[in-house]
Order: structure tokens, then sequence, then C-alpha cells
């Protein structure tokens, strides 16, 4: 059997590109006034429009990634008539469509919820284990998993199949109406044209918040102080390796035994002299970019032999941004071209990658960061260092505020055995009754969301969001209004400790 391993990496120092200031504002436990706050998103009146309705549901999730396809999936169960809008044609988002592998831990004992129980079962059941309950004083806690993309989206439309969820695949969300104080239907791009969704309860899975935006709930964008985003990833697969001469060449030329023993998500942003020397040398030959070499990273995929998960290259982030039409546009085609630099440095260079070559090209940019709502409670860096905990959690993450954007060293860590708490009232708004936000685009400061926006947490999140749509259904109770510990506790997928 060919070990699983991870290719070390080379950072380049962000300090020269962020500065100081913004590691500041960022994690800072105080909310400063909101500079990069969003301008209102253009949008058109529907309200006057006679379209078609090609769904009247309960629940209408928009969005189809990690926390989109769990309350999608749990909502189905719990009774609730439900559709799933997705614009690509596979679940799973990042996670599937853009290339990103594997989940990160949440460094967080107890804080796998019973979907994501359940779905590490389902994946074990393919034959394709996510390698669980191994541990390391670096990676520990619950969410972590190796999910093959291929496998996992076939997964996730199972799921839903069997909780009779609709999904509408190839749609994209163009517009809402809203009428008093809730949101009527929201207004859909397919093949045949427009149309809407009419639902109880909507739940915005976007990532970008768009829904959210649609129905005129403030966001924000970026860092408090900058505006600007965390930095974007185009990431690829590469096959033919011979994962054994890999292997033996990093163990061997760069001495470097923390991963290369272990299973291939066992990684930490380090930096190794011996790797960064290696990959500067392809800067100095001509053959890579300083762009190219500022994020290096890859990992063997299960199920997939003689497969690499290649996780770069970061687009550099005083280039390009998730929240700009044109410059994410753009983005794609630079990512293109680094792609290949680097595939074909790695073919030139790193022994066990001669016959190698690019299988598998991201169909969706690795956004970490885009615009989040301004829900009934807002998390900041505060929520992370003080470890909060609340009676209405709806899940627990320890992993650390990840800011690509900013040196890492000055981020903290909370102790082992530590962990916050992610409240209902994050998920909800003042202004929308029936608006649920679950996944990235929950309510948060820019800091707290780089803790929160991992694969898991998301989940969880999105689980949690599909038990209160149905259960307020069932209930007659407005989401913005329900108290998530005022449901039974056998029927809620979390309950604080306290």
């Amino acid at each position: 059997m060919e070990p699983l391993f991870s290719i070390p990496i080379s950072r380049r120092d962000f300090m020269k590109l962020a500065g100081l200031t913004m590691a500041g504002a960022a994690l800072g436990g105080a909310v400063p006034e909101a500079e990069g706050a969003a301008a209102p998103t253009p949008k058109a009146d529907f309200s006057q429009t006679e379209l078609p309705v090609l769904l009247d549901v309960d629940v209408c999730v928009v969005g189809g990634g990690s926390a989109g396809t769990a309350a999608a999936v749990v909502a189905g169960r719990r009774g609730a008539k439900t559709v799933l809008v997705e614009r690509n044609i596979a679940l799973g988002g990042l996670s599937t469509q853009g290339c990103v592998y594997p989940c990160m831990p949440t460094f967080a004992y107890g804080s796998d919820t019973p979907y994501i129980t359940d779905l590490n079962k389902r994946m074990e059941g393919q034959g394709i284990a996510p390698l669980l309950g191994v541990e390391t004083p670096t990676f520990y806690g619950g969410g972590a998993g190796q999910y093959s993309p291929d496998y996992l989206s076939y997964t996730y439309d199972e799921m839903c199949a069997e909780a009779e969820v609709e999904i509408l695949y190839n749609a994209s969300l163009v517009g809402a109406i809203v009428e008093e104080g809730k949101i009527r239907s929201c207004i859909v791009q397919t093949v045949a044209g427009l149309g809407l969704i009419n639902a109880k309860v909507f739940i915005d899975a976007t990532g970008d918040a768009l829904l959210s935006r649609f129905a005129g709930v403030p966001v924000e964008k970026g860092a408090e102080k900058t505006g600007r985003n965390q930095p974007m990833s185009l990431r690829f697969e590469m096959s033919g390796i011979d994962v054994q001469r890999a292997h033996r060449f990093f163990k061997e030329e760069f001495k470097d035994t923390w991963s290369l023993e272990q299973p291939s998500y066992f990684f930490e942003f380090a930096k190794w002299k011996k790797t960064e020397d290696f990959f500067k040398s392809g800067v100095k030959s001509g053959e890579l970019t300083e762009d190219d070499i500022l994020y290096i990273q890859a990992f063997a995929i299960i199920g997939k032999p003689g497969t690499m998960s290649m996780n770069c290259p970061e687009l550099p982030p005083l280039r390009f941004s998730s929240t700009d039409a044109l410059s994410l546009s753009r983005s794609v085609s630079f990512g293109m071209r680094m792609q290949r630099r680097l595939a074909d440095f790695f073919v030139k260079h790193i022994k066990g990658f001669e016959k190698a070559q690019i299988s598998r090209m991201a169909s969706q940019v690795g956004v970490r960061e885009s615009w989040r709502v301004k829900g009934k409670y807002y998390m900041t860096a505060d929520d992370y260092f003080k470890a909060r905990h609340f009676p209405g959690a709806v899940c627990r993450t320890a992993y650390p505020i990840d800011i690509h954007d900013v040196a890492l060293d000055l981020q903290k860590k909370l102790k082992k055995g530590d962990y916050y708490e992610i409240p209902y009232d994050a998920l909800v708004v003042n202004e929308l009754s029936n608006l649920m936000v679950a996944g990235r685009c929950a309510s948060g400061s820019f800091a707290a969301q780089a803790s929160f926006r991992i694969q898991p947490t998301c989940m969880s999140m999105g689980e949690a969001a599909g038990i209160a749509a149905a259960w307020a259904i069932d209930h007659g109770i407005e989401v913005n209004a329900l108290r998530w510990e005022d449901i039974p506790r056998e029927q809620r997928s979390y309950v604080s400790e306290g």
C-alpha cells in the first residue's frame, strides 16, 4: 500500500504584504467601526414580475456545499418538504468542486454532530475510510476527515434522495421577493429561464450571503479596517505519481519526518528551510514566480492511487478579491497559469513525479471569505479567545483564527481541551423572520469567520439550521424567534455542556 503523505509547505512572509495594522485589527477583541462594510448588492425588483413557480416547499436551501447539503438533508429527514438549489451539477461545494481536501480538524473533542458521524459511516461503507481516530499532538479533536471528492458528491446526492430532498442542479440565484418581513420567494435562473421558488423558510448557504444580500440583510466583507478579503486558491490534482518514490524523495532529501509517516491530512503551517530553498531555486531559474511559491502543499487522496491533491496555488491577496466580479474572474486565468508552472516544476524536479500530469482542475475558486451577515448575535475574536459557551449553542470548535493574510505567529491557539461554541442566534437575522444563514457567511467578524469557516463546523451549522427550520414550521414559530434550547434535547444535534 502506498503511503499517504503531504508535501511540506513553502510560505513567504505575509507581513511584507499585509502589515502589522491588519493583524491588530483582525485579532483584537474590540470590533472597530466596519470600514469594510459592504455596499448594497445591485438587484432587480421582481415583485411585480410574473414568473412561473417551479416549486412550492417548506424549506428552500440555496447552496449545496458542506453547510447547505447538511441543512437540506436534515430538514428533509425531519419531514419538511425541501429543495436544495445548486448552481453546479455536483454537491459538496469547495470540498468537491474546489478540490479542498481534506477537512481540517476542529481541535475540539466532542465536536462531531450526528450528521458528521453518519457521513463518516457512509464513506467507510464506500470503502473510502476517512481515517478517523488517529491523533498527534498537533492534530486532534473532531471533524477531521478525508473524503474522496467523487465519492463525496455521490454520497451527498444519495443522502438527499433518501431524505426526499429535491435537488435543483444548474440553477443560479438571481433575486428574492420580500414581503412583510419575510422572503416570499427566491428567483433562480435555469435552463428554462427564470422561475420562482416559494418557501416557508429559506436557508442561505451560498457562502457569499447572496440570498441575504438580495433580501436586504446588512452584511460585511473583508477585514474591518482594510476591507480586504482573505486570499483565494485555485487547486488541482495530479495523477501518474509514484507516491512511494516521492515519499522517499522528501524523506531522504529534506529529512522531513513530521508528516511523511502519517495520514495525508497531518500537517501544520511551518517554514522548512530545505523545502523553502528548493522552491526558491525555481524562482531563481525562472521556472516559478514569487507568487507561485507563496504557499505550496499537497496531499495523497484516499481512493485515488497515484493521485495527489495540490493545496495550491494561493492567489496573490493584493492582486485579487473574492468580492469583485472582474477580479474574481481574472483570478481564474492567473491561477491556471500558476498551476501549469507548478506542475511542470514538480514533474521536472520531484522524484516520483516524472510521469505525472494535471488530471483535474478545480471548477470553483477556493474562496475562504467574502461577505458575512450581521445577525442577531455577532461573533468576534473574543468569543474564541475567551472560549465562550452559550445555552443555545449549535456546535463547538477550537480551530485557530486562520488568517492567511497576516503572520501566523500572531495567532493564538486555545489550550487543548478548551473550545468555543457557536450560538443559534448567529444563524438568524433581525430583519427577516424566515431566513437562516449557515456556513462561512454566518454572522461574525473577519477574525471570527477565520475560525468557523472550516468544513466540519459548516456541516454542523447546516445541520442545526435544518433541524430548526423543520421544528419552527411544525410548531408555528418564526426561525428568528426560536430558541435552540427550547427544542427537546433528544431532537437537537448539539447540546451545550455550559
